[in-house]
C-alpha cells in the first residue's frame, strides 16, 4: 500500500496562495480527515496529491516518487473531487462497467456488489440524468472504490447525503481502512469527520493550523 508525503508543498494560482509550504504524511489504514470552509486549501490539497495540478514548489511523493515527475498520477487511485460527473443516457451499472472496462480489474458481479453497498439497484436502468443529486454523490462513491485502489480521496462526499448516505459512507471507508488503504475525506463538518477518521488536520487559508489524533489532545500547528 502506498505511503503519502508532502514535502513543503506550496501552490500559488494567479498570483495567490492556495496551499502555503504544507509539510505532511498520510499512511496505509489511516482515515485521515481534511477540515476547512470553502477555499481553505482543502481541495487543491487533493488535486495535487492526484496529480491533477502541479505545486509551485515542494513536492508530492507516493512511496518515494515524485508525482507529475518520476509518474503523472498515482498508480493506484480512486477519486471523487468537486462532484462526480457521468454519462446522462447511460445507467449507474452502465457507467461503472465503462470506468472499469480498460483496467479490468473488476467483475461485473463486483460492481453490482458495490452499487448495492452504496445503496442502488445494479438492475436499475435508470438513466443518470434523472438521479437525484443524493444518487449522483452514492455513484460517485462507488467508481472512487470499487477497484479498491491504494489511495482514496473523498472531496466532500456527504454533500446530498442523507443520513442513511452519510452511515453507508462510514462502513464503506472503514472497510477500505481495514483494507489498509490511505483514506483521504475533506468536509466542513467536524462531527461527521470525528466520526470517521483517525485523525483529522483543520485547514485556514492554505496552512494545516491545527492536528488532532482521534483520542489526544488537539495540537497547534
Amino acid at each position: 500500500m502506498a505511503e503519502i508525503v508532502l514535502d513543503h508543498v506550496t501552490k500559488k494560482i494567479r498570483g495567490s496562495t492556495v496551499v502555503d509550504d504544507i509539510s505532511m504524511s498520510f499512511s496505509p489504514g489511516v482515515i485521515s480527515g481534511l477540515k476547512g470552509v470553502n477555499g481553505s486549501g482543502k481541495t487543491m490539497l487533493m488535486r495535487l496529491i492526484s496529480g491533477l495540478i502541479r505545486p509551485t514548489k515542494g513536492q508530492v511523493l507516493i512511496d518515494g516518487e515524485v508525482v507529475s515527475k518520476d509518474i503523472p498520477f498515482p498508480r493506484s487511485l480512486g477519486v471523487l473531487i468537486e462532484g462526480p460527473a457521468f454519462l446522462d443516457d447511460y445507467s449507474a451499472m452502465d457507467n461503472l462497467k465503462l470506468i472499469a472496462y480498460p483496467k479490468g480489474k473488476v467483475t461485473e458481479d463486483e460492481i453490482k456488489a458495490i452499487l448495492s453497498e452504496v445503496r442502488l439497484d445494479p438492475k436499475s436502468r435508470k438513466k443518470y440524468k434523472k438521479f437525484s443529486l443524493g444518487m449522483k454523490q452514492r455513484l460517485g462513491i462507488a467508481a472512487a472504490v470499487m477497484e479498491h485502489p491504494d489511495l482514496i480521496l473523498l472531496d466532500e462526499p456527504t454533500n446530498a447525503l442523507d443520513e442513511s448516505g452519510v452511515d453507508m459512507l462510514g462502513d464503506i471507508v472503514k472497510k477500505e481502512k481495514d483494507r489498509g488503504a490511505v483514506l483521504i475525506v475533506s468536509s466542513h463538518d467536524r462531527d461527521i469527520l470525528e466520526d470517521i477518521s483517525d485523525e483529522i488536520y483543520d485547514l485556514e487559508q492554505g496552512e494545516i493550523v491545527r492536528h488532532s489524533i482521534k483520542g489526544e489532545k488537539r495540537s497547534e500547528s
